[in-house]
């Protein structure tokens, strides 16, 4: 039987089943290649963890605590992070599939999206202040309620934000966001 509390461990190709259980800690862990699709992750917490080749895809994470988890080259395809706790929720992502998954209402502040595919990917009522969505494919993506202050788009693509319906006060645009922004007033932009 696993500790309760793990701490600077790797964890390579681990099944889903050696990882679970509730009311487990994994701190400044690594998990690399491992198939957690479809896992009960309910009231795990990771601290300072990273995952690397991972697949979470449906993963339940009902409960779970996420403070600053790096996820690279995973698939989270459906996770809804909108049920993990609120307590010190930060995550960042690197060549990610987040299509599907949800956000609603968390607060995670200077996230970084880079190279992600987040096709509707629900953002509502999200605190994403000063976040960095680089090169993100954010295609049918739900923005709605979402606070973007500060927050970094301008290499992100085939978004659509409605700037009355969200805050995006010094949040940065390229000029071929501009589509995405006026999407709501039907009209044609050329350049």
């Amino acid at each position: 039987m696993q500790p309760q509390h793990q701490e600077d461990q790797t964890f390579t190709k681990t099944p889903a089943d050696q990882l679970t259980g509730h009311n487990r800690t994994y701190e400044n862990c690594r998990f690399i290649n491992c198939d957690l699709s479809y896992a009960n992750l309910y009231s795990i917490v990771f601290i300072e963890c990273s995952f690397e080749d991972c697949n979470l895809s449906l993963a339940d994470v009902g409960s779970a605590g996420f403070q600053n988890v790096n996820f690279k080259h995973c698939k989270l395809s459906g996770v809804n992070f909108g049920k993990s706790l609120d307590f010190l929720f930060e995550v960042h992502f690197d060549s990610c599939i987040l299509n599907n998954a949800i956000f609603y209402k968390k607060k995670n502040k200077k996230a970084r999206f880079n190279d992600c595919s987040m096709i509707e990917t629900d953002l509502t009522e999200c605190d994403l202040t000063d976040a960095k969505f680089i090169s993100c494919n954010l295609h049918r993506a739900f923005f709605s309620r979402t606070i973007l202050k500060g927050a970094d788009l301008r290499s992100s693509y085939n978004f659509t934000i409605d700037p009355d319906d969200n805050q995006i006060k010094k949040a940065m645009f390229s000029i071929h966001g501009l589509p995405g922004l006026l999407s709501k007033y039907d009209i044609k932009i050329e350049g």
